[in-house]
């Protein structure tokens, strides 16, 4: 069957259509309108989502806290019930219970999706960070001797060590290593500069 249109709910600042159960009067109407619904009535439809929107939307708010996310999630609730109205089962709890669960599955979904992709963008930033080398970086680092290395690390001021040792041992960029150290990002390259081209001469590299 087709699926009717729903319209976009308001803003948070304007009413939004009704309550919803106050009495076995009501929860009988909102069983009618999803039998009725599950048959592909689409006027009951929308009178169920009258009834029941507001509710809807205030439980999505709640987990979600962003409006925009919690109209979304509301929408694909009407959405799920419009297609699975035939699995409610009256005997298994009220409408408006079984509405609300599934607001809160999708809005606990999507709280975990937003979150997964937050991850994800904040796990290839890292891994995609580019630290900023120059060619006396790369001629070092193709002549690395480890036990050289340290004597000649030895020979650096502690200023220039601790700036090399940071960038190119801990990883950081020349403005991270500036603002750990705080220090200005000129002065931090010229140090790791200058106690790289120390570290050349010593090494022997030419």
């Amino acid at each position: 069957m087709d699926t009717p249109q729903i319209a976009r709910l308001p803003e948070p600042s304007r009413q939004l259509h009704a309550s919803g159960e106050s009495g076995d009067s009501e929860r009988d109407n909102l069983v009618r309108l999803i039998s009725l619904t599950a048959a592909g009535d689409q006027s009951a439809f929308s009178q169920l989502y009258q009834l029941t929107a507001k509710r809807v939307y205030g439980m999505a708010r709640r987990v979600l806290v962003d409006p925009n996310l919690a109209e979304d999630t509301t929408q694909e609730v009407y959405l799920q019930l419009w297609q699975s109205a035939a699995k409610y089962d009256p005997a298994a709890g009220s409408p408006l219970g079984w509405l609300m669960t599934i607001a809160h599955r999708r809005a606990v979904d999507k709280v975990r999706s937003t979150q997964s992709a937050t991850d994800r963008e904040a796990r290839y930033g890292a891994t995609s960070q580019v630290i900023e080398h120059d060619d006396v970086v790369d001629t070092v680092s193709e002549r690395l001797d480890a036990e050289a290395v340290v004597k000649c690390l030895a020979t650096l001021t502690p200023t220039q060590q601790e700036s090399v040792n940071l960038a190119y041992y801990g990883g950081l960029t020349y403005r991270e290593v500036a603002e750990k150290l705080g220090a200005a990002v000129p002065t931090i390259k010229s140090r790791i500069r200058d106690g790289l081209l120390r570290l050349k001469n010593c090494l022997g590299v030419s």
